[in-house]
């Protein structure tokens, strides 16, 4: 069995992670020329693969539409390429997986596999400061934060996000909040070495850069970045309040020192999102929520999302 995947971010780490053995990966593919390899096998265009003799393709990024012309440009069999994220659409581009039947478990497929399912607009939405690529990734968790943002608006205090990734959440919250400081804490080089983290997830953080993030927003005139390890980077901000945080970590100690650094700063009628709540390869993020409560004496006010990964948005 050949296999490759296609993307090399978290999406990707998470396979190998939580399903896929390395030893079953010939490789990763990527459209755009980058890092030569990724959890030590080779990254390769996707023109690459046509001299490759391949059974599937597992595609473990956003960008579907992006991927699917590419693929065919390539001369690439569509039999052979396996959506997992972003397949919500009227045609399932997995109508036809053939090949993916003949290479994977029938248990294997039927939990990589998803229905496609439709997301209409929502009624309230009229301009709005986000496009269709802020809203490609998971639009549920972006309209509501739009929704939520729309609500601060007699609720002072700056925004901010612990855990910013490649930038794409808080492109959406300069987008909507331009008016507000928003502070970026991020190491923009992995996680602490010190916690422990699988993987596929570690590398995948490795491939991010703070002048990547701050090309993507629209407002950076507005951002002030606190680069290194948080709560450290947060030295000389204690007098300061929040009317939004999105928190964002992954891992139950970070988790843990955002939740205890930012509830208490957190201005009546904020919102603290944090993300993963719900997510089962992040175990990490709940156990963290349950001992802030037991420390407190109190279980927090949330309303969980029903978005990818299940953000739990805690109301002060």
């Amino acid at each position: 069995m050949k296999l490759y995947i296609w993307g090399t971010g978290c999406a990707a780490g998470e396979l190998v992670d939580h399903g896929l053995a390395a030893g079953e990966l010939c490789g990763f593919v990527e459209s755009e020329a980058g890092q030569e390899s990724f959890l030590g096998l080779p990254v390769l265009p996707p023109e690459a693969l046509t001299e490759q003799d391949f059974d599937l393709i597992l595609v473990a990024s956003r960008h579907v539409d992006a991927i699917a012309a590419r693929a065919e440009a390539a001369g690439l069999p569509a039999d052979k390429l396996l959506f997992l994220r972003d397949n919500w659409q009227l045609s399932d581009r997995n109508r036809s997986c053939e090949a993916a039947e003949s290479v994977l478990r029938p248990e294997t497929l039927r939990a990589l596999r998803k229905a496609p399912r439709l997301m209409p607009e929502p009624a309230w939405v009229g301009d709005s400061a986000l496009d269709e690529r802020d809203l490609g990734n998971d639009p549920v968790r972006i309209r509501t934060l739009e929704a939520l943002c729309g609500r601060l608006a007699a609720v002072p205090g700056e925004a901010a996000e612990l855990g910013v990734y490649k930038g794409g959440f808080a492109r959406c919250i300069n987008a909507l909040l331009p008016e507000r400081r928003l502070y970026l804490f991020d190491t923009f080089a992995g996680f602490d070495e010190n916690e422990s983290a699988e993987a596929g997830l570690r590398a995948a953080h490795r491939n991010n850069s703070l002048e990547r993030v701050l090309s993507l927003l629209p407002h950076p005139e507005s951002v002030q970045a606190r680069v290194g390890l948080f709560p450290e980077t947060a030295s000389g901000l204690e007098g300061e309040r929040f009317a939004l945080v999105s928190l964002d970590v992954d891992l139950e100690e970070s988790t843990l020192a955002g939740l205890r650094w930012f509830l208490p700063r957190l201005n009546p009628g904020g919102y603290l999102l944090l993300h993963d709540y719900h997510n089962p390869a992040l175990p990490g993020v709940m156990a963290a929520l349950d001992r802030y409560e037991r420390t407190v004496g109190k279980r927090l006010v949330g309303v969980p999302l029903c978005d990818l990964n299940g953000t739990l948005v805690i109301c002060k």
